[in-house]
């Protein structure tokens, strides 16, 4: 402090040259005699004598004349002359602008409310006040400081949080919007205590994932969905609405909002399909042959030769129907096409083949031969079985499960492919219903197609679905619980989005972080897991490309059962310096 601050404080010499234990000023009225005193106020000093014992603080007696002024005054305490007072506050607050004690203790104060709101975001179980939230809500947009958080590419990508007031959704909500993503919410109803649940940042967006129609404006705009949504009661109905319709309705929508955009972009999107053949006219059936055979060449087959027929046709409906029976023991019928891709495609830049078909629900091996297209000697067979459904589906076959026929081939490569074939063989078919409840023959079938597309190749997951295991909930319950919620996932797989699909364990309210996380594949897991957890591994798979067409369950680490202590469970302790989920889902299997 400089002399001049001293020398406004008191006009004793003696106090400008003690540096370390400037008086502070205090009033003190007498009850009495109506008299004011102003007596000097020791400040703390962190100084100390010898033998490491604090300097007693030095308070000069009221008798003194110099540091103490005493005014005897008759009038009342409101007439007191004002610009006394103001003299004295302006005092006060230079003194507190330059004490370090203060200053060390404001600081730390600012810092202690900063760290609580951040160690809070895991907490959802606490209750926020509402000047918490705002501050909170200011404090996470604000740029500088948080830019530890943020994540290349999240500012030109948007989210649409599904269920953002859940349990998951909201600590999904505050963990992007502090990594710098744009946030969109998709709530049911714009009540004030829904508003409550979420930063004022977050866009807002009324709708129901049961009415497709209200999904559109819902889709605009965004780049990735993270599904948390679940169904408020186990009534089939409710479920069936939230986890299987509601996913479905959404995969759909963000499809043709891709689709709107590929249509302004000529086509030339980087999640475009390849359409490799549509049948939507009697001329889409030329190129496509009909052959038949059989896997035995013996006297005994030949004695079991009930006939097999099959026929290629374009019906009076306008749809492309392949039908027909096999009653030949070993016996098949297969449709087989030469490909003519687009000038410069190439199937290699793409990760499998999406099937647009109906019939009765029957099981096909789809095969692709590979080789050089001047000698189709040289080529080998790669086959991959599908099931389909009564009615309408889209069947998704990545080229990562092509077995090739002869064990000693090489894996498939999609570059070399020249020809696709759809074989229809009578064994290892499913008994299925007909529409009277009377079982149908399995050796007789019908495939209706509509058209068939290549996958794009993708390095991230456009659509992440968090569900369950099925642990933690009433066991009456579970059988219908778990029917719609795979029933969702199946939808998903079928979609030829890029996805991602977690199923927790039971979920606990505590703070993430704080224990090790085990992935597994194999329905083995017995724990539970904290919600904090599952919304971090929602956000780290956004842009991790290990995530993208995986599903896998997750839980706190634990010690294995008696007798599965042969499965390796390997946990990984999360932490925001390492991304812990790219070796966590390495060794797992895609396109589950």
């Amino acid at each position: 402090m400089s002399a001049a601050t001293a020398t406004a404080i008191s006009p004793s010499t003696s106090l400008r040259n003690s540096l370390n234990s400037y008086p502070n000023w205090m009033k003190w009225s007498s009850p009495c005699q109506r008299t004011t005193f102003f007596v000097p106020r020791a400040a703390a000093s962190p100084d100390t004598g010898k033998g490491n014992k604090k300097r007693k603080p030095k308070v000069k007696k009221p008798s003194s004349p110099t540091p103490v002024t005493t005014t005897t005054e008759s009038m009342s305490e409101e007439e007191q002359p004002q610009p006394q007072q103001q003299q004295q506050q302006q005092v006060s607050l230079s003194l507190d602008d330059v004490n370090p004690v203060g200053l060390g203790r404001k600081s730390r104060q600012i810092f202690d409310d900063v760290w609580r709101k951040f160690s809070g975001l895991g907490q959802i179980s606490r209750t926020t006040r509402a000047d918490d939230r705002e501050a909170l809500d200011a404090l996470l947009i604000r740029e500088g400081p948080m830019c530890e958080f943020a994540i290349p590419g999240a500012q030109n990508t948007t989210v649409l949080v599904v269920g953002a007031t859940s349990r998951i959704g909201r600590i999904v909500v505050r963990k992007l919007m502090l990594r710098g993503y744009t946030v969109k919410a998709l709530v049911r109803n714009a009540d004030q205590d829904v508003l409550d649940m979420l930063p004022r940042s977050v866009e807002i967006v009324i709708g129901d994932v049961g009415d497709p129609s209200s999904l559109q404006a819902a889709v605009e705009g965004c780049n990735k969905i993270i599904y948390c949504a679940t169904a408020r009661s186990t009534i089939t109905g409710d479920l069936y609405r939230v986890d299987h319709q509601g996913v479905s309705n959404l995969t759909k929508a963000l499809q043709d909002y891709n689709n709107k955009l590929a249509q302004l972009r000529a086509g030339k999107s980087s999640k475009s399909k390849l359409l490799i053949t549509k049948f939507k006219s009697e001329d889409s059936l030329h190129g496509w042959e009909v052959r038949q055979g059989t896997y035995f060449q013996d006297v005994i087959a030949s004695k079991y030769d009930g006939g097999m027929d099959a026929k290629f046709e374009y019906t009076e409906t306008g749809q492309a129907v392949f039908s027909g029976y096999v009653f030949t023991r070993g016996g098949y019928v297969e449709l087989s096409k030469k490909l003519s891709l687009p000038l410069g495609s190439t199937l290699d830049r793409y990760e499998g083949l999406v099937l647009s078909v109906g019939g009765n629900g029957r099981s096909y091996v789809v095969i692709l031969e590979a080789g050089p297209s001047a000698d189709t000697t040289q080529s080998k067979l790669y086959f991959a079985r599908i099931n389909t459904k009564i009615g309408f589906c889209r069947v998704r076959v990545p080229f990562s499960s092509f077995r090739p026929v002869k064990p000693d081939d090489p894996p498939l490569d999609p570059f070399l492919v020249h020809t696709l074939t759809i074989r229809f063989e009578p064994r290892r078919q499913r008994p299925v219903e007909g529409s009277a409840g009377m079982k149908q023959d399995p050796r007789s079938f019908k495939l209706i197609l509509e058209y068939i597309k290549a996958l794009p190749t993708g390095q991230e997951t456009d659509f992440i679905l968090v569900s369950c295991t099925g642990l933690g909930v009433e066991p009456n319950r579970r059988e219908q619980v778990l029917k719609a919620k795979r029933a969702g996932e199946d939808s998903l797989r079928r979609s030829g989005l890029g996805y991602t699909i977690i199923r927790p364990g039971p979920l606990m309210e505590e703070p993430g972080g704080q224990r090790a996380l085990i992935f597994d594949q194999g329905n083995r897991i017995s724990q539970g897991i904290s919600c904090a957890d599952v919304a971090d591994i929602c956000v780290k798979a956004l842009h991790d490309s290990t995530a993208r067409n995986k599903s896998f369950d997750v839980c706190h680490e634990y010690v294995a059962e008696q007798g599965r202590e042969l499965y390796e469970l390997v946990a990984h302790l999360p932490d925001k310096a390492n991304n812990y989920l790219t070796p966590a889902l390495s060794v797992l299997e895609k396109n589950t």
